[in-house]
């Protein structure tokens, strides 16, 4: 990055830079196991679910544009779990490594904290070794390995859950 780095409050105004980050994670990857790309009225209608909830949609921005978005939402629908969130954060090809998700999941913990939230889970393709690592690294310990419950790419694929305690409840 050659500018420095914004983590805000996504906007509307932001979400084609979100939904070209999410297609191409889509594409390339088994970060996420969807298959199809997303719409900008999908992203839309995502944004406005989130936030309606008091959830908060987070970006990374440089002069070069969005870089980064990250966010929670409920990790399961039924009122035990309320104190839980499941978090996702993705990064621009291109500025994958330099530390943008690294900021957007530190700016994104308060904010579950702010929230009341007490447990944050990741959710965590199996063999990607790099965002197990990072996870770690920000406090993340693993708590499950579910084999074979995605598929993508013609292969079944292993899903790491990992979770991190941010408060007292």
């Amino acid at each position: 990055m050659t500018s420095p780095l914004k983590i805000a409050d996504a906007t509307e105004a932001d979400l084609p830079g979100l939904v070209a980050i999410y297609n191409e994670v889509i594409a390339t990857s088994t970060a996420i196991y969807p298959n199809q790309a997303v719409t900008l009225a999908d992203r839309r209608a995502w944004w406005r679910a989130r936030t309606a909830q008091g959830y908060p949609v987070l970006l990374a921005a440089d002069a070069s544009g969005v870089s980064g978005f990250a966010t929670f939402g409920d990790f399961r629908a039924w009122l035990g779990y309320r104190f839980t969130v499941e978090h996702t954060v993705h990064v621009r090809a291109d500025c994958r490594g330099q530390g943008v998700g690294t900021q957007l999941l530190k700016a994104l913990l308060p904010r579950a904290v702010a929230c009341h939230k007490h447990i944050m889970i990741a959710g965590v393709d199996a063999a990607n070794c790099a965002s197990i690592r990072f996870h770690e690294r920000l406090g993340f310990t693993q708590a499950g390995h579910l084999r074979e419950v995605g598929y993508k790419f013609d292969r079944w694929l292993d899903l790491v859950f990992l979770q991190r305690r941010l408060g007292d409840r």
